[in-house]
Formats: structure tokens, sequence, C-alpha cells
């Protein structure tokens, strides 16, 4: 507990969040996690930077171009100062990745794995990258002479670039004709290199002596450069990478005459002449060639001009090959089957007896995708309901809707266009089901559907019963590899006639409707919330038993965040695992001394959110698809499930322990964002996720 009183309340979330990164970069960091994960931790940290300046940083920005640069925020700071502490703070995050990249790659040299540029490639390697440029690299390639332009090109936010200084060939000098006059060619000429992107990145070379060598896309240009430059009697003096960041908020059309797929297509469009909010250059760079792009690229003097090194877009290391050398990454880790519950039965026969909990990637993803499947077959089944808003690029979840439809079953699937970057997939999957007859709806003006639900009707002795499932995860069977989360099937008629009014909702969504089990956001969630933490308050005031636990993603609401504030007071002991975001300051005295606060970053990202209250020893226990954050609370359509079934409950407990005991890849929230590990001094390592498969695996054994 810390008696040190805070300057403000709350954690601004924009720095809560760059905390949040740099407990990615952690990882990175790491000598104890296999090398090629580090470097994909390099690629999460750099993809995560992206996003982070397209929407954040972009809509802070805005505030500025609006008058608002003297705008106090809820979280206590200006406007104009968060901006200049954001970009101060990624400068020093982007340094420490650079470090953290070499000790990485001098780690992978000792495994014999080099990665080399166009200077240290032997003839036998040089003749593979002239082959390979010649045959692969250069009918992609897209090369403008910048002198030639009347105006300077659009540079876009999701790829890198090569800026080419060209040098006048004194050896070659000579007019040229232009029309009846001549003209002196200028001695310094620019060009543009757009780096391919539908190319791997990262191109083996041939191996020598068991050594393995890799050279980057970049590189291979770099050493080709000649060859597309020699029509010119210029050579090329310097090539360096440089990359924009755009503002990624979607302004949409407000044409009443076009549909909302086509103001969803066109505002994607857009978004790629949105306004630079980030402009990142090798600091190798010749200064006027780094003048040259300044004056032609429209960068406001408040953003960010961030000095990099050689190679941007790190984010491609998410993808770098794994060269053969398994044991320089994570151990492959078999989902396990659900305890009771078979892929090779019915699953209608097998929900209808009990609830279920599916935990992936602990387990099997399958029993979703058989679910659906069985669904489509089955003579008995009338309909299908389902949100959807984030699916994998060749979606099971979609070819089970369509299979559905192609056998006689109504399918009504609510997609979400506005899923954030999924927007043209989303567009794409609602296309093809729509010429598949799956019927559509596009949500509610105004709001997100967020909500992670399926409904479906099935015809029994002459009556309509209800199966499904509710979940804290995107039904995407990729995200389901590496995101943890936990998916409720069930046929508890109570919670599936709730789950049937928000559809109902969706389709008239002029009527609010009430519901006896679920927490739907944005009409009850945030209320119930409140009604569930004043309970806890009263009982901690009367000595009952009270406490609070609870798992999310993220925590910003300020008005939450204030509710959690007088439960400390009143003596309620809270315990939170948060991923990213918190806003919360823990362990202060006489604000939030009861209240600890843990982040777990490791190999899974933590996704699930888990709620459990104590209500004087009787737990109520949720799962939900909503953060404690308020575009969840009050501007998306959210459901927050209670949990029933005993022996889900005990296995929602248990696991909320697991993570809350862990001591390694456990970070402690603090007021001072320092990201300490928790203390292992005098305990045992207790690795949460290697405790949380090994917990299912442990339950799976004692049911056979």
């Amino acid at each position: 507990m810390s008696n040190k009183v805070p300057k403000f309340t709350y954690i601004d979330r924009e720095k809560s969040w760059l905390s949040f990164n740099e407990r990615v970069l952690q990882e990175a960091a790491d000598s104890t996690v296999p090398l090629l994960e580090r470097l994909r931790f390099i690629g999460i940290f750099s993809n995560n930077l992206d996003e982070f300046f397209r929407v954040r940083y972009a809509t802070i920005r805005r505030m500025t171009l609006t008058g608002q640069s003297n705008r106090r925020l809820g979280s206590g700071m200006v406007v104009i100062d968060l901006l200049s502490d954001i970009t101060k703070r990624v400068i020093e995050l982007q340094n420490e990745s650079l470090r953290i990249l070499k000790e990485v790659e001098t780690k992978l040299e000792q495994e014999k794995i080099f990665i080399v540029d166009e200077k240290q490639i032997n003839e036998e390697q040089q003749a593979f990258v002239k082959d390979f440029f010649l045959h692969v690299v250069s009918p992609d390639l897209v090369t403008i002479i910048l002198s030639n332009l009347a105006e300077f090109p659009l540079l876009r936010d999701t790829h890198g670039y090569l800026v080419v200084k060209l040098s006048l060939d004194k050896n070659l000098v000579k007019k040229h004709s232009t029309g009846k006059s001549k003209k002196l060619l200028p001695p310094i000429m620019y060009a543009i290199i757009e780096i391919p992107n539908t190319i791997n990145r990262f191109v083996e070379l041939p191996s020598k002596d068991g050594e393995k060598y890799i050279i980057m896309l970049d590189d291979i240009i770099r050493f080709n450069l000649e060859s597309i430059f020699n029509i010119f009697d210029y050579k090329a003096e310097s090539a360096h990478m440089l990359k924009v960041t755009r503002d990624a908020e979607l302004d949409f059309d407000t044409d009443l005459h076009k549909s909302f797929i086509e103001k969803i297509s066109s505002g994607v469009k857009d978004r790629r002449d949105g306004s630079v909010v980030r402009f990142v250059y090798d600091t190798e760079m010749e200064l006027d060639t780094l003048r040259f792009l300044l004056e032609n690229i429209e960068i406001e003097l408040n953003d960010s001009i961030i000095p990099g090194g050689r190679y941007h877009n790190r984010r491609d290391y998410m993808k770098f090959p794994n060269l053969g050398r398994h044991d320089l990454a994570y151990p492959a880790l078999v989902p396990l089957a659900v305890p009771g519950l078979s892929l090779e039965t019915s699953i209608f026969q097998q929900v209808q007896k009990k609830d279920y909990l599916v935990s992936t990637p602990y387990q099997s993803f399958a029993y979703l995708v058989r679910f659906l499947r069985e669904a489509a077959l089955d003579p008995q089944v009338l309909s299908i309901k389902i949100t959807l808003y984030r699916l994998a690029k060749n979606s099971q979840i979609i070819s089970s809707l369509i299979n559905a439809v192609k056998n006689g079953k109504k399918v009504i699937a609510q997609i979400e266009l506005q899923a954030r970057f999924d927007e043209a997939s989303n567009i794409y999957y609602s296309e093809l089901m729509q010429s598949e007859g799956v019927k559509l709806i596009f949500g509610v003006k105004g709001l997100k559907v967020h909500s992670k639900i399926c409904v479906i009707e099935r015809l029994e002795h002459k009556k309509i019963k209800r199966y499904g499932f509710i979940s804290t995860g995107n039904f995407n069977e990729s995200t389901a590899k590496v995101y943890t989360d936990v998916t409720l099937l069930t046929a508890n008629s109570g919670i599936l006639k709730d789950v049937s009014k928000v559809f109902d909702f969706l389709q008239v969504n002029y009527r609010v409707l009430k519901y006896k089990h679920l927490l739907v956001s944005p009409h009850y969630t945030r209320k119930s919330f409140y009604k569930l933490i004043d309970r806890e308050i009263k009982n901690a005031k009367e000595d009952k038993q009270a406490y609070i636990r609870l798992k999310m993603n993220s925590l910003s609401d300020l008005k939450l965040i204030d509710k959690l504030y007088a439960a400390s007071n009143a003596g309620v002991k809270i315990q939170l695992i948060v991923r990213g975001i918190c806003s919360l300051i823990p362990g202060v005295k006489g604000m939030s001394e009861n209240i600890e606060v843990i982040s777990i970053v490791d190999r899974f990202l933590e996704h699930s959110r888990i709620y459990i209250f104590a209500n004087e020893g009787n737990p109520d226990i949720y799962i939900s698809s909503a953060d404690f954050m308020t575009r969840n609370l009050d501007e998306r359509v959210e459901v927050t499930c209670p949990i029933y079934d005993q022996e889900i409950r005990r296995e929602l407990i248990d696991t909320f322990n697991i993570g809350w005991n862990g001591n390694y890849k456990t970070r402690m929230i603090t007021q001072d964002s320092s990201n300490e590990y928790r203390s292992i001094e005098g305990k045992e390592i207790f690795h949460s996720q290697k405790q949380m498969y090994n917990y299912y695996k442990d339950k799976l054994s004692n049911d056979n």
C-alpha cells in the first residue's frame, strides 16, 4: 500500500495503454521466452503501437485541431500535455524495442541464424537475390519519381516505403531535349519505392554449413537499386525507410440513398486519406532528404515525428519464419477435450442434460463448430440466430451458417460492420451470406454490437426448445488458438429466452426490453454493476462476507472506478486481473487501500471477462463480452451472463484463483506504472497459464 498521494485520481487511459504495450515489450526482452517468440512479441508491440496511433492518438490529436488543446480530460491531464507525454514515451519504447531486437539477433547468431543485409551476402546469395528480385519482387514493385510530380503521392499507413536519393552520375552528364528547349537535369532527384506487402518480408537465403540466412525484402530492393534506376542518368546514393500512420477513425457518408454496407465501404476507403498522425524515419537519413519529406508530406507541428532504425513496420516480425527450429518456439499445445462432452455424439442431447463450459485455447474450439454443424443438418432445427464481430479468414462458422440455409433453416446473423480494422472482411462475409440466403442484421444506429451470443430453436414434442452459447470472445477459430476465452453451452430456457430478446431488440430497436437473467448494454449493465457493488458495500459495513473479484481486458470507466474506490473505503476486498488499460490507481491509503491489481501478459492473450461478487458466501458469477469501459457499458450491445451450474461456478472460481496466484509473467499495477513483476522471493514459481492447462488436463484425467 502506498502512502503517497497521487497527483490525479486516475491513470490516464492512453498512458495506461502505453504501459500495457510496455508489458508486451517485456516479453520480447525476457530471456526465458523462446527466441523466435521474442521476435514475434516485437511484432505484436509494433502492431499495437500502430493501432494506438491510428485510433487513440488520432482522437486526442483531433481535439487540438478543434481548439481544445487546453481542455482537461477526465483523468486530469491537459490535452496538449498528454500529446507531448505520449510522444516522449513512444520514443523511449521505440529505442528500447531496437535494443531488444539487436539482442535477439545476436542470440539468433549463436543459434546459427543470421539476419543479413545487402552488403553481407556472398556470391551465391547475391545471385539468388538478383533472381528473386527479377522474378518475384520486381513485378509487384511500385516506384515513383517524386521530382516529376506536381503533387506528392499519398502514402498509406499499412505500408513501408524506401525513399531513394538519386544523384546525377557525373560520368553520364548530358542535356536532354524537351521540345525545342534544352534543360539541364537537377543534381539531386528523389524517388519512393513501396515495399510490397504481398510478399513475405523475410526471405530465406541459400544456407551454408548448417547456417541459416535471412534477408529482409527491404534489403533485396536496396541490392537491386541499380537495376531499378538504370534507365536514368542517376545513381542511387542512399535508400532509407519511412512510414506514416494515419487517423483511422471512420467518418460516415450521410447520403440517405446509400446502404449501410456502402457507407462503411466508403468510410474504409476514405481512411486511406486520413490525416498523418505519426511520421517514423530512419535516423541515418540525410538531413536534406528528411527536410524534403517533411516539406512535402502534410504534417502538423504537434504531430509525432519519431526517429527510428533502419527497418520500420516491425509488426511483420509476427510472421518471422520458423526455419524448422521448433526448439526456438513455444512447444505445441494440443487443445484438450471438455470432460463429459463428446464430439462424436449429439451436442444437443448432451447440452440438454447439463451446461458445459469451453475454455479456449486450453480446450478445443471445435465444440462450437460442431454445435453449428449439427444444427445445420438436424431436421428438427428450425432457426439459428448469431452475432458476429471478428471472423477467421476462412471461417468455419460462416460455412456452417450457409450450410444451414441450404438445409432449409432460417438463419439470422447480426454482423458488426464497424469492427475496427475488420470492416472489409466483414463486408465480404456480409455479401457472401446475403447471396446464400442468410438474413442479416446490421445492428443499431449509434451502437456497436459486441455481444457474443447464439440461440438455436429446435422442434421437440411439438414445442420449441432453445439451445445456444454465450461467450466472452469472438466466434473465430483462428484467434481461439491464442486468446483465452470461455463459452457457455446451455439449454437453460430462462437464459436463452433473454438471448432471443436481444435479437428482438436488434431487429426492432426502438423497444427497450426487460431481461430476467442477462445484463444487457446499453440499458442495464451499468446499473446492474452498480447494484452488485453497492450490495458488497452494504455487506461489508454489516461485517458480512464481502469481496469483488474481476477479470477483464480494460478498466477505464471513471464512474465505475469511483464505485470501486467507495467499496474499498467500505472495507470490501477487491482483486482485479486487468490485461490492458487500467485507469484505477490501487493501494492508496484512504482511496483504494483494499484494491490490488495484477496484469498477466504471456504466451496467450488474456481475453476472458469473469466477474465474481461474494454475496455473503453464495457468489454471483458472470461471464461477459463487456469490459469496464464506457463504450462497453453505454455505447455497445453487450451481454453479461450469470452462471448457475454449480460445477461451472466452481471452475470459474478455480481459474480466477489460478490467475490471481500467478507469480510468473504477472505484473503489479501501481500508480507509477512501473510494471514490476510480482515478487516470487521465497515462493515456488507459479506460471498461471501453464497451471491453467494442467488444471484442465487434470479435470479430464479425473473424468476418465
